[in-house]
């Protein structure tokens, strides 16, 4: 398959699905995926017609982790490229303006796993299994999982799951809050659809703030994040939007929000 194909891009409605499309190698992570997955978020930073992104795997995994075979050889300098490489595209999709939703079945290990938590929401199939598993290839998480899986399940069972390598099914992922719903594979798609159109009818800034609000404030002491917060509630009341979603909960109708 070309490289310029690993990852297909549909729109649905007001939702885009970026499918990657690797199914041989379980949609490893190798350097040109990671690249061509970076452009097609810059693209999607840019579209205000689309109000959330779903992100999904074909074959048997939704990715199975970074590509080994192209790792091995690599030199300390180059290994820390590959990793900062990663970071930075798995940054900006948490960075996208829209809500992101992955959609997991098979396997989310390593790269994979840290792919799904770059994403703002993920729903597991039924079946699916999590895991950051370097340590038994001899090398650490590279693409954020030392520090994104902390901040989602906590310190010690962050832990847990990267020392011992070992890996979690979908409830006990739900249980860690890893995910958000667990589904009957075949659901999988249709779930993230409804999910996707929920977050359609809010309003886009007020999303697109809200996220930031979280991601950067987490960052923060109380005090800050709180003052953080405070200033993008004040801009947001310089937008056509807040006006829009005020004056519709009062006349009791549906807001038609336009992302101005």
């Amino acid at each position: 398959m070309a490289q310029d194909n690993w990852i297909d891009m549909q729109v649905n409605d007001s939702t885009a699905i970026l499918t990657l499309n690797r199914p041989s190698q379980r949609n490893a992570l190798n350097r040109a995926f990671i690249a061509e997955l970076g452009a097609h978020i810059a693209m999607l930073s840019g579209r205000r017609d689309l109000r959330a992104v779903i992100l999904r795997g074909v074959g048997n995994a939704f990715a199975a982790g970074a590509d080994i075979a192209e790792m091995q050889s690599m030199s300390p300098a180059e290994a820390e490229q590959f990793a900062r490489l990663g970071q930075r595209i798995f940054t900006a999709l948490e960075h996208l303006p829209q809500p992101t939703i992955a959609l997991v079945h098979g396997y989310a290990l390593g790269g994979g796993l840290e792919l799904a938590m770059a994403c703002d929401m993920r729903i597991a199939a039924e079946g699916a299994q999590f895991g950051q598993p370097e340590v038994a290839l001899g090398v650490t998480p590279g693409f954020g999982g030392s520090q994104r899986l902390p901040r989602i399940v906590g310190q010690g069972r962050a832990l847990q799951m990267i020392l011992t390598g070992e890996r979690i099914d979908a409830a006990t992922a739900l249980q860690y809050g890893l995910v958000q719903q667990v589904v009957p594979a075949d659901e999988l798609l249709e779930s993230g659809l409804q999910l996707a159109a929920a977050l359609a009818k809010r309003g886009p800034l007020a999303l697109a703030y809200a996220k930031r609000a979280v991601y950067d404030g987490a960052e923060l002491d109380l005090s800050k994040g709180q003052a953080l917060e405070a200033s993008f509630f004040g801009l947001l009341f310089s937008t056509q939007d807040q006006k829009e979603g005020m004056e519709a909960f009062l006349a009791k109708r549906q807001a038609t929000f336009r992302g101005e």
